[in-house]
């Protein structure tokens, strides 16, 4: 049975009340990064309040990197795996009382933590089931901010996930380390299958999750024949690199209802995109863009990132001219973070900005922590007065482009809104936040000031040795990765 708690209608409570009625043997939570790990600590507790025999185990990109500290912090969590979880949560259910033998699990014996060898990390994906979706409501769609636009539709929505990892190096993700420096994909034709198993089920649109989709084309071009051969009418999304090889089945793509491609811009300053690690061009981001609007993909998404280390006042400039030149329809500019796992993050460690000891479980924005980056103030600042720049240009540069998204916005949205998501970039701070922003920020910064007030005393030389351990670890992974960057695409690239 799954929950998706982005999911209003099931909070903590609706979850215990299910575990009371199931009274299942094992209760998996899975989360991506350090932002949920406070949330994911606060339901372990009251899952363990509310059923003391229930077996409680993490797992996610923050557990696996983080598993050892984890188990020391959280007593109530009696597994943290790592890694690919597919096998593993099968092995462990045959194992539960006796887990030794469990590639990828850390767990406690005798008051001891106990970290099992990693598992041989799992190249078939295609050997996998779908996943069960039948405990999620049909008409639920997933709640996702307006600068990530995946389908921009009030279709039956889920998300598929068709392959793993991404080799690139950027300085700012945990990706890399977390899959070894391995791309991992699943074969076009059992990528189709779930295509027709969701249509069945009565799904319109769907996300794909991949880090980077856009890598392979012959596995690309599979997929849009066999979508168009068996009739699916599905609209997807997907996310990738703007120096893809595979630009030229954008036609394609579009033929096969890829409604939304979402590139990493990250910045308009080739200096910030070099000290990123990046490893992409200007030139290539513009050619990214023309090359998928002229395809006729519907909506082309932009990421950008604000308060880079290094980066000046001018370079923030430079990013907005940068953005109101390309034919994005809509973007999204966020503050970087830092999170563990992350080469930045190792880089702090050796300047002294951050403490692994006592910061592992945080994270932080850079702009906090870095003196070579911008203030929060400064950054802010420009940010607001970028956006009204650059709305401005949009609607009197590209006013076709623009309604067009617009009219899009008022099929699904109340005129209020759109209204207001118009008018924001030019109303300052005359709007306060909304009663509903300041209950979700209070519930927020709740959660996080409890969590970290609860957590479990570790004496000094048994955290110094699991800190040693975790470090020797990561680098470990990351000098592997460094070494080779490896494609691994499935054997086959034909549908039937």
């Amino acid at each position: 049975f799954m929950f998706d708690q982005a999911n209003p209608e099931t909070p903590n409570e609706v979850i215990i009340e299910e575990i009371h009625r199931l009274q299942p043997v094992l209760v998996g939570l899975s989360f991506l990064s350090t932002t949920s790990y406070p949330y994911a600590k606060i339901l372990a507790r009251q899952i363990r309040a509310a059923d003391a025999h229930v077996r409680l185990a993490f797992g996610g990109v923050f557990a696996t990197l983080n598993a050892q500290l984890i188990k020391l912090q959280c007593p109530e969590v009696d597994f943290v795996c790592r890694g690919d979880g597919e096998q593993l949560i099968l092995d462990l259910m045959e194992h539960l009382d006796d887990p030794e033998d469990v590639g990828g699990l850390t767990w406690a014996k005798d008051g001891h933590v106990m970290h099992n060898p990693n598992r041989l990390m799992e190249r078939n994906l295609d050997q996998w089931p779908f996943p069960d979706r039948d405990s999620l409501p049909l008409d639920f769609v997933e709640a996702m901010p307006l600068d990530v636009p995946a389908v921009l539709s009030m279709e039956r929505f889920t998300s598929m996930q068709t392959s793993r990892g991404c080799p690139w190096p950027c300085v700012f993700c945990d990706i890399p380390i977390f899959n070894e420096g391995k791309w991992r994909s699943r074969s076009p034709q059992h990528v189709v299958d779930e295509f027709t198993h969701l249509q069945q089920l009565g799904y319109g649109a769907v996300a794909f999750v991949d880090d980077h989709f856009l890598l392979q084309p012959k596995r690309i071009a599979a997929i849009c024949k066999g979508i168009n051969d068996r009739g699916i009418a599905i609209h997807w999304s997907c996310e990738g690199r703007v120096d893809s090889v595979a630009q030229h089945l954008f036609p394609a793509m579009a033929k096969a209802h890829c409604r939304t491609v979402m590139f990493g811009i990250e910045s308009g300053s080739q200096k910030v995109l070099d000290r990123l690690k990046k490893e992409q061009t200007l030139a290539e981001v513009e050619t990214a863009v023309m090359n998928a609007k002229q395809a006729g993909i519907d909506i082309v998404h932009g990421f950008f990132v604000i308060g880079n280390p290094d980066e000046t006042v001018e370079d923030m400039r430079a990013t907005f001219r940068f953005a109101s030149t390309l034919r994005l329809d809509t973007f999204g500019f966020n503050r970087l973070c830092v999170y563990r796992g992350t080469p930045l993050w190792q880089e702090y460690v050796k300047r002294g900005l951050v403490n692994e000891r006592i910061d592992w479980y945080k994270y932080f924005k850079c702009s906090e922590i870095d003196p070579t980056c911008l203030s929060g103030e400064m950054i802010n600042s420009e940010r607001r007065a970028g956006l009204r720049r650059l709305f401005l240009y949009k609607l009197t540069h590209y006013p076709v482009q623009t309604f067009r998204l617009l009219r899009r916005f008022l099929r699904y949205m109340p005129v209020r809104d759109v209204v207001y998501l118009i008018l924001k970039p030019f109303l300052g701070k005359g709007r306060g936040a909304t009663k509903a922003e300041v209950l979700s920020r209070a519930v927020e910064h709740g959660a996080l000031k409890d969590a970290a007030a609860e957590l479990t005393q570790v004496s000094d030389a048994l955290l110094e040795h699991v800190m040693n351990e975790s470090k020797a670890e990561r680098l470990r992974i990351q000098s592997e990765a460094d070494r080779s960057r490896e494609i691994h695409p499935s054997n086959s690239m034909e549908v039937h």
